[in-house]
């Protein structure tokens, strides 16, 4: 039976447990379980990672820990009884590993292994603890060691910040806020803000000296130099070097490492040096011969300097080489340092062996424990330690120092007898009072043993010497009294011997007969005079001697001031122990001279504070000891001296020795009677304050008085242990009436001079020091009301002195924090006073980080949950005082500007937070009754509204993200806890008061703001939390997002009517809510919704503001990340089921799906957004998207918003076609106005003109770039004719080159054509916009299937290709997957007349192939019936698929949606004849290539050829003959009989094509092929044979080529069109460089009846051998050019046939050509004779011509033609041809007349010189043509293909082959005669002219070579309709209003596009 479990409840598994039986839980090694129960070895319970989910598990697997439950029952909370430390370590570790291992994926390997390694290390100090063998002292380390590294691993990773006490986490229910906002400042400061050390060290290593002439050991001294005040300030660092410039002792680190320890910051400054000298020891000079002496010298050598500063830059540890300098004159040794400071370079020089002194320094910062243990390793080793000179900046007690410092100065020396100077060296000894020499007290410097004697420098011939050498005596004190010291000097001789002779001594006394030491400063000392064998060793003898020329002992003062020798010495004490000052040892032996008292008593005063210090306790005994012999007499002078000794230790130097009194006053003081006398002048002084004059003694004392207090107080006490507590109450009385006289002085207000108010001052800083003291005597509460009424006799003047409010306010802080108040009686007591002076100060806002101080420390005093009723009443007195003037407070410092220093922007920051955190702590600590008292308080609705629209607006800043550093979730989470629970008081009040005819819109405002901006904080988005943190949260708070959202509901349902005040106001922010992910909120939150519009509905019948608001703020927010698919169906369902019974229903549904929809499409747009790179998915969303603003919720703005969004897309991947056509949706909303347009996006402020010019040129590029050349020619045209209607003639000329540059693009420069792919998107997984979708894709450049597969197979990486074309069925439609089906498609190009015009270069083709099809095909080819194995083409039908999309491409998107799909299935003979279709015009494509020389080389027509005829695999077209031919299939098919008509037609014709192709390539063929050309001709005849022709060859003779004068000649005329209203006319055809739909928004085409001007281009033949035939160009009119032409191009056309020829003209010339023979009769095969002006479109009429006769001379191929390859093909001609003709082999077809044009009667035509072809840029140049041959002929003369230019997207006309609806300008004249050989209109004289010209006119085109090939022989013609194709637009077509002679073709219009809306000044 499973019983709850009692003790076991908490545990760490330590074997991983499956779960595989029933109810079993799984878990892991190292998860922590609850236990609920148990049964029989079995627990029940649930893993901490996951409580959701509960099951069984072996109670052997676990580990049961200690813990204590909290709230036991079903919501228990087990917490573990063990460390806190131990708990956050562990909690912390588990959210690190999660972590950790995301910075590995996120490659941020350098924190990634950082934090492995503190990781591991808090695993081994966790391990530590849990051991539990630590000391108390070792486990404070450990904890401190674990809290730096946790915190540093939080602040890494961005966690929050942990407040801690003591090292372990601190609840924040458990403490006040204002402790808690401390706790955590404190460490935000400490993690922030380094604390500057205040003590620095300098470490000084010797490397060595490199020289190159060394050869002698040195001595090496370093010291600090203060260069400002001209001395050195610390001790010296001594060492020596050997031979090699090398440390002597390098095994020990301390003889050659030191550190200077204790500088001060002061110190690290640019004139602190670092000096070293360098002195050598060894012969005299440093040239002399190593035998000349044997006696060694100390020797100046050289001086290195360094100033401090520069060890500032950083912590340097590289070696620094110093410069190594000697100074020019030996006698200015003593100053080189200096001199080389202040660069006095004439002084000194780099020493002669250029030396440079290697070292190593840094600056250690903090003091020396610090140091200790951060750098052990240079403290393990060894350094020697040199200090400062003298004593440190602070004295501390204890220390122990006896140092004399001695500084050896110069001398003055006679010659002694001697004719040079003499070589002075000074030895020093110490001796003691015995005369025995001390030993080993005489120091060099650190880093060198103490020495028994010290030997000087020599300077050479020198009687002046100056040394300047520092030493340090460190004598015991004992051996100090009756110690001398001796100087002997000595004549260093030069000579062989080296000897040194005595020739005087000085000496000086350490201490004189008083007991003072030697004073300090400079002594001149008396040398005494002496031989070499003098005994010195009997000091008696010289000691009676005077020493000193200050000092004279005897009779000696003749024999004195004979001697002209002296001896310079300066002499510094450092003692603890001795003093130098007569007053002192006075007035410690006060008692042998009693007369002395006084005036000893008034030197004290003069005395240094050091000495007096160092004899503290012996000071103070004197002083108390004076009193007690005569309190009367000296009562006043005792008390000045205390009072001067305590403010002494006040100076920071002597601040350590406090303690040294406090210990004295405790545990030495013995002056029972001494408080009588204090008490008693303290009165008298302090009753004088006010009449006294001078204050500044008062003061003095004033500030003493905690000390004198506390000397009061003990010696009160020791009177009362004496006597049993006498005289008590006259005690009290002294006390009491010594405040009063403090409250009457307090209570005068300065008058005039501030000295009394300073004085006030004065007392009220000391004054809280005293309360601690009385408190010894008195009960708390009579101290509290002492206090009470001395503060309280503060005057309240706040204008008086600032300076005195500021240390009232720091009095009442002191208070604050005292001892006293934190007693519960005295504080309530106290706080009205503090809490008076406090809102005094509040209300001025004066002193306000005081302010925030005093009230942190007030409030840290009342705890949470404390219901003492002392608590709650001082919680009353609180609010009534404060709570109003600290909302007041608060809101004014937030609404300051910030400081713009960093310094007072913390400190701004601190004041705010400390207010705040006042101000939680106050509302957290009030109750139900707390807040009733507070409304009730409020007189009048007036003060109430006021009061809550502060404390809302209040709550608002609180909220805000800059209130806290972000890692302050503890204190945010407080804070909000503490905000929810006032706003649910505070919200009944708002309903009782503000409802009805009361209501308030702007405190309800406030509090919905207040309400929506408190639950959208990001420290509440529990989602974004960790699952531990999560957890935490909401045990200790729960959601307060949804309580916050329950209250909103509540208010908002009592709001009734006055609920339209807020709508459509409050939409936006309630929807912010309710997308948050919180099911419980959004359940709550979203009916609100439905209750808007049903409120609206009552009001205005619909509920369009609503639904515009929803849909404005959905966009803004679900891009900003918020909301998810779940939100989307709850908002649908929610509303739907509210709505259901309303009246309004069907308008709610219709909104409702409308922003469910939207809601698809955003959440859709955002997933894709998120991803990396720009791929067809964000694109198609972003269109998807796009359109549906446009569509369904005509949001105009938002359209255009999305529009450049789109652009910028296909910036980035490059789609800048693409990315022009998008762009254009945007211009085609604009026009071109003057309307002024606001700045939007990154336009600026601008005319509707300027926008949408801005936009063409940008557009141009973009088509530019994307190779989209024509288009851009479109609206270079239409901005170019805005320039020209403004006369902008500037930005015309540029538009109009651009323009020309355009057109050349096109024809020089490569395009390749993409191919196109069906994508079908099948299963649900995909986003909404793809779902069960299928589109078209433009692949990309060099984009093939198997490439287009892989990427889309990238993009969609869960997706399952589908191996097969068939459609899906709905099993994969409704699947839980993604299923891509991809193809190949071709398109189908909507206009197929430029295609299938002969001439027109493949790069222009290539344009109208690929681009604005909206229709594309798929083929499959499948067996119907029995398949026949011997034939398989009788039951071979196609499937053909043809997919319509929903925009033509390219377009705004490289993919568009399948609108509709035909599918068709294809008869095996349809499929047949379309087969034979597309060979024939593969085969004579090839051959036009071949012709006109535009293949590389003949291979690939030598393989079609060879295919086609010597068909080995199909059996060739012999197979169709057999299937379709045979007399069963026409008996069973009889509907088939124009199709098999129609199969025999194009087989006949394949025939003829062959017969010519081979002619072709026989003349092409190379001659290692032959065989194989000799081969396909006899096939090919066998061929013939087969499909029965026999007299092919007759046939062919029949219709020879007909070439005038034996040679054809071309001619083009370049005749620019008029521009008067003549020459211009309407083509009744669409251009096929219209648009034909740009896209479904357009409301026409970019440039329908824009200028539809053509340019004739053309180019110069690289061949000179071959001249190739062309079909002329009309041209409706001519102008002149004033050009020369190209000599190789003539034009000579007869000016009567360029005349427009009448109607009777044009059926003669019909009849004419009709009637004559097949070998006169000329036939057009590429292009028809004209028809009826009325013709229809060509594409209606493809493959029509079946049924005409095969001889009808006006049908052309176009007709026919299908496959968009090019179809402009001929046969060369010229001598070869007629070579050929003439010996009866295989002739060339005739050339076909050019046919004539009809055009209106009234067309004035004239005729003109002929201008250069291609040469001019004017508008409407066309080419004309004549037949006849001219003067001049060039064998270069090329064969042009006038160029269709222009740009798809526009109506832009081009240049046509042969313009059916235009005069031809002349007639061919057909005869076998040449032609006359001059041409009238072209005068001779111009001839020459165009032969000079080689330089091309202004705006010229660049000449292509552009051959014209022949056309086909009338005998491969294919027959066709009457109809001739349709042609592109003139130029300015539509100008013209009508047709003459001639009716509008009606012209299939493009797809119907909504028209434009125009922009609202956008």
């Amino acid at each position: 039976m499973w019983i709850p479990t009692e003790l076991e409840k908490y545990g760490v598994v330590i074997a991983s447990f499956r779960g595989t039986i029933p109810h079993g839980l799984s878990l892991e090694i190292g998860d922590t379980v609850q236990i609920l129960e148990k049964c029989d070895g079995w627990y029940r319970g649930f893993a901490l990672k996951n409580p959701n989910i509960k099951g069984i598990f072996p109670s052997s697997y676990v580990h049961l820990k200690n813990a204590c439950v909290k709230n036991k029952g079903q919501f228990e909370m087990v917490i573990p009884t063990e460390d806190s430390v131990i708990t956050e370590m562990t909690s912390t570790l588990r959210d690190w590993g999660t972590m950790w291992k995301q910075l590995y994926v996120r490659n941020e390997g350098d924190l990634f292994h950082r934090l492995w390694h503190i990781m591991n290390e808090i695993l081994d100090l966790r391990r530590q603890v849990l051991v539990g063998h630590l000391t108390h002292d070792r486990m404070k380390d450990i904890k401190r060691h674990i809290t730096a590294r946790l915190d540093w691993g939080n602040e890494q990773l961005g966690l929050d910040l942990v407040p801690r006490k003591e090292y372990a986490m601190v609840d924040p229910e458990d403490i006040s806020i204002t402790e808690l906002y401390r706790l955590m400042e404190h460490r935000h400061r400490k993690k922030d803000t380094p604390v500057q050390a205040s003590s620095h060290h300098l470490f000084v290593q010797m490397k060595s000296l490199m020289c190159s002439n060394l050869g002698e050991e040195l001595e090496v001294i370093f010291s600090l130099f203060d260069s400002k005040e001209n001395r050195p300030i610390s001790e010296r660092f001594f060492l020596r070097l050997n031979r090699n410039g090398l440390p002597k002792a390098p095994d020990k680190p301390e003889r050659h490492c030191s550190l200077f320890m204790d500088l001060g910051s002061s110190e690290l400054r640019k004139d602190i040096y670092i000096t070293v000298h360098i002195i050598r020891i060894g012969r005299m000079g440093a040239g002399e011969k190593k035998n000349a002496c044997s006696v060694q010298y100390r020797r100046p050598f050289g001086c290195a300097v360094l100033s401090i500063a520069d060890l500032l830059t950083g912590e340097t540890k590289d070696d620094l080489v110093l410069k190594v300098y000697m100074c020019n004159t030996e006698s200015e040794w003593y100053q080189i340092h200096e001199n080389i400071i202040k660069k006095l370079n004439a002084r000194y020089n780099l020493t002669g062996s250029n030396a440079g002194l290697a070292v190593s320094l840094q600056l250690l910062h903090g003091d020396i424990e610090q140091i200790r243990r951060e750098y052990s390793s240079v403290f393990s080793h060894g350094v020697s330690i040199t200090r400062k000179l003298g004593f440190s900046n602070i004295i501390m007690p204890g220390e122990m120092r006896n140092d004399l410092y001695i500084t050896i100065e110069r001398g003055e020396f006679e010659k002694g007898g001697k004719s040079v100077a003499r070589n002075v060296e000074v030895t020093m000894f110490i001796v003691d009072s015995s005369g025995q020499t001390l030993k080993d007290f005489i120091s060099f410097g650190s880093g060198e043993p103490p020495a028994s004697e010290y030997h000087s420098f020599v300077l050479y011939h020198n009687n002046s010497p100056r040394w300047s050498e520092l030493l340090k005596l460190p004598i015991p004190v004992d051996k100090f009294r009756g110690a001398h010291i001796r100087f002997e000097f000595r004549h260093c001789s030069t000579k062989e011997k080296g000897e040194k002779k005595l020739f005087g001594f000085s000496f000086v006394p350490l201490m004189q007969e008083d007991g003072r030491t030697l004073p300090d400063g400079t002594h001149e000392l008396i040398v005494h005079k002496c031989e070499e064998n003098t005994n010195l060793q009997d000091t008696t003898r010289y000691l009676k001697l005077p020493f000193s020329k200050g000092i004279f002992l005897g009779n000696n003062n003749q024999a004195m001031k004979a001697t002209k020798e002296s001896f310079w010495i300066t002499s510094f004490l450092c003692s603890t122990k001795l003093t130098q000052n007569g007053d002192m040892l006075d007035l410690l032996k006060w008692r042998t001279h009693p007369d002395k008292i006084t005036g000893c008593l008034s030197k004290l005063k003069e005395i240094d504070g050091s000495e007096i210090v160092k004899f503290l306790q012996d000071t103070l005994d004197t002083l108390f000891g004076i009193l007690d012999e005569n309190s009367q007499k000296y009562g006043s002078k005792v008390f000045d001296s205390l009072v001067h000794i305590i403010n002494l230790l006040q100076d920071s130097k002597f601040h350590h020795f406090k303690p040294v009194m406090d210990t004295y006053i405790e545990s030495h003081f013995a002056g029972a009677l001494a408080y009588r006398d204090l008490i008693k002048v303290l009165k008298w002084y302090v009753d004088r304050i006010t009449e006294a004059e001078r204050q500044e003694h008062i003061q003095e004392v004033l500030k003493a008085q905690e000390y004198i207090f506390k000397y009061i107080v003990q010696s009160r006490r020791l009177f009362s242990l004496a006597t049993g507590g006498q005289n008590e109450e006259e005690f009290r009385c002294c006390i009491q009436e010594l405040l009063m006289s403090v409250r009457f002085f307090l209570s005068q207000e300065s008058k005039g001079s501030g000295a009394l108010s300073q004085s006030q001052a004065v007392f009220l800083s000391s004054f809280p020091a005293v309360y601690s003291e009385l408190l010894k005597l008195f009960d708390v509460r009579e101290v509290a009301n002492l206090v009470q009424d001395t503060l309280g006799s503060l005057p309240t003047i706040m204008h008086v002195d600032d300076s005195l409010q500021a240390i009232k306010l720091q009095c009442i802080g002191k208070t604050v924090e005292s001892q006293l108040y934190t007693n519960p009686d005295s504080r309530y007591i106290l706080l009205p006073v503090v809490l008076h002076h406090l809102h005094i100060h509040l209300q001025e806002q004066k002193d306000l980080i005081m302010c925030a101080r005093i009230l942190s420390n007030v409030f840290c005093l009342i705890k949470k949950n404390s219901s003492e009723k002392s608590v709650l009443e001082e919680i009353d007195v609180i609010v009534a005082s404060l709570l109003d003037i600290l909302l007041r407070t608060i809101l004014e410092i937030t609404s300051r500007p910030q400081p713009s220093s960093s310094a007072m922007r913390l400190q701004f920051q601190d004041v705010t937070g400390e207010f705040v955190a006042c101000l939680l702590s106050l509302l957290r600590q009030m109750t139900d009754r707390h807040y009733q008292q507070l409304l009730d308080s409020f007189n009048t609705k007036e003060e109430l509204r006021d009061f809550l629209l502060q404390i809302f607006t209040v709550f608002r800043i609180l909220i805000r993200p800059e209130m806290f550093p972000k890692d302050w979730t503890v204190m945010r989470l407080v804070a909000n806890n503490v905000i929810i629970t006032t706003v649910l008081y505070l919200s009944d009040a708002l309903r009782k008061n503000f409802l009805n005819e009361n209501f308030d819109y702007k405190i309800w405002d406030s509090y919905f703001y207040l309400a929506v901006i408190f639950i959208n904080q990001l420290c509440l988005q529990l989602e974004m939390f960790t699952p531990s943190k999560k957890k935490k949260v909401l045990e200790k708070y729960g959601d307060m997002r949804v309580t916050m959202g329950c209250e909103i509901f509540s208010m908002w349902q009592n709001l009734g009517e006055h609920k339209l005040h807020f709508i459509p106001a409050l939409i936006g922010p309630f929807l912010e809510v309710t997308l948050i992910p919180q099911p419980d909120l959004r359940n709550v939150m979203i009916p609100i919704f439905h209750d808007m519009m049903d409120w609206e509905q009552r009001r205005s019948g619909n509920f369009k503001q609503v639904e515009a608001k929803l849909i404005d703020k959905l966009d803004s927010l679900m891009s900003e990340g918020k909301g998810d698919e779940t939100y989307r169906e709850l908002f649908n369902s929610i509303l739907l089921k509210k709505i259901e019974r309303e009246t309004w229903r069907e308008s709610g549904v219709s909104l409702i799906a409308t922003v469910t929809r939207l809601m698809e499409r955003l959440l859709d747009y955002r997933d894709c957004m998120k991803m990396g790179e720009v791929d067809g998915k964000k694109i198609g969303c972003t269109v998807s998207l796009l359109n549906f603003y446009k569509t369904e919720l005509n949001k105009e703005e938002m359209y255009i918003r999305y529009i450049h969004k789109l652009y910028d897309l296909h910036l980035k991947a490059q789609n800048f076609t693409e990315a022009a056509y998008t762009l254009l949706l945007y211009d085609e909303l604009l026009e071109w106005s003057d309307r002024p347009l606001r700045e939007f996006l990154t336009y600026p402020m601008q005319t509707e003109w300027q926008r949408k010019e801005h936009l063409h040129l940008t557009i141009i590029q973009n088509f530019d770039r994307g190779k989209c050349w024509e288009n851009g020619i479109i609206l270079c045209r239409k901005i170019a004719e805005q320039y020209e209607s403004y006369y902008d003639y500037r930005n015309l000329s540029k538009m109009r080159m651009m323009e020309a540059s355009l057109y050349d693009k096109i024809m020089d420069q490569q395009r390749l054509e993409p191919e196109f792919f069906r994508v079908g998107f099948y299963g649900k997984k995909f986003p909404f916009f793809l779902r069960n979708k299928e589109f078209v894709c433009r692949g990309h450049d060099y984009e093939r299937l198997e490439a287009f597969q892989q990427r889309m197979l990238n993009e969609f990486p869960h997706a399952i290709a589908m191996q097969h074309a068939n459609q899906p069925d709905e099993t994969i439609f409704q699947a839980e997957a993604q299923y891509l089906q991809i193809y190949a498609v071709t398109p189908m190009p909507e206009s197929q007349e430029v295609l299938q015009r002969e001439g027109v270069p493949d790069n222009i083709k290539s344009f109208y192939k690929v681009n604005h099809i909206w229709k594309f095909r798929y083929d499959r080819p499948f067996h119907k019936g029995t398949k026949d194995k011997e034939n398989e083409f009788k039951s071979l039908w196609v499937e053909r698929t043809s997919l319509y999309l929903v925009q033509s491409l390219p377009g705004i998107s490289r993919w568009f949606e399948v609108e509709k799909r035909e599918v068709v299935e294809m008869s095996p003979l349809e499929n047949a004849i379309e087969v034979l279709e597309n060979k024939n015009q593969q085969l004579k494509t090839l051959i036009s290539q071949c012709q006109t020389r535009q293949m590389q080389n003949i291979n690939p027509l030598t393989m079609c050829l060879n295919g086609v005829i010597d068909a080995a695999v199909n059996g060739g077209v012999s197979r169709y003959q057999e299937a379709f031919f045979v007399k069963e299939y026409i008996l069973s098919h009889p509907e088939d009989g124009e199709k098999i008509a129609r199969l025999r037609e194009l087989m006949l014709e394949q025939a003829q094509i062959l017969e010519f192709g081979l002619a072709v390539h026989e003349k092409f063929v190379p001659q290692d092929m032959r065989p194989l050309h000799k081969k396909l001709v006899d096939q090919f005849f066998v061929m013939k044979s087969s499909l029965g022709i026999q007299e092919f060859s007759a046939c062919i003779q029949a219709s020879p080529v007909h070439f005038p004068n034996g040679s054809p000649q071309v001619c083009r005329n370049s005749a620019p069109a008029s521009m008067s209203p003549d020459g211009t006319r309407v083509i009744p055809r669409r251009s096929p460089l219209s648009y034909p739909a740009v896209n479904r928004y357009s409301s026409s085409s970019l440039s329908s009846q824009a200028s539809a001007e053509v340019s004739n281009i053309t180019g110069q033949s690289e061949s000179s051998d071959e001249v190739f035939n062309m079909q002329p160009s009309p041209s409706t009119s001519s102008l002149s050019s004033t050009h020369s032409a190209s000599p190789n191009v003539t034009s000579s056309a007869p000016s009567s046939a360029r005349a427009s020829p009448l109607l009777s003209d044009k059926h003669k010339h019909s009849r004419e050509n009709s009637c004559l023979s097949p070998r006169e009769r000329p036939c057009s095969a590429i292009y028809p004779t004209p028809g009826e002006p009325s013709q229809r479109m060509l594409f209606n009429h493809i493959g029509d011509g079946g049924a005409s006769p095969r001889s009808d001379p006006n049908l052309s191929a176009p007709e026919k033609a299908v496959n968009p390859t090019p179809s402009s093909w001929s046969l060369d001609s010229g001598k070869e041809a007629k070579n050929m003709s003439d010996s009866g082999k295989l002739i060339s077809p005739p050339v076909p007349p050019r046919p004539t044009q009809t055009a209106s009667p009234a067309r004035h035509t004239t005729a003109v010189s002929p201008s250069p072809a291609g040469r001019s840029p004017l508008k409407g140049s066309v080419q004309s043509f004549t037949p006849s041959p001219v003067e001049y002929h060039s064998p270069g003369l090329t064969s042009n293909s006038p160029v269709l230019s222009g740009s798809y997207s526009s109506g832009i006309s081009s240049l046509s082959r042969c313009s059916m609806s235009e005069t031809s300008g002349f007639e061919n004249q057909v005869n076998d005669q040449p032609a006359p050989a001059t041409v009238p209109g072209y005068s001779g004289p111009e001839e020459p002219a165009r032969k000079e010209s080689k330089t091309p006119p202004p705006y010229s085109v660049y000449e292509r070579t552009l051959r014209r090939p022949v056309p086909l022989p009338h005998s491969l013609s294919i027959p066709v309709t009457p109809e001739p194709p349709a042609l592109p637009p003139k130029p300015l077509a539509a100008r013209a209003g009508h047709l003459e002679n001639g009716t509008r073709r009606t012209e299939p219009g493009p797809r119907p596009r909504p028209l434009p809306r125009k922009v609202s000044q956008l």
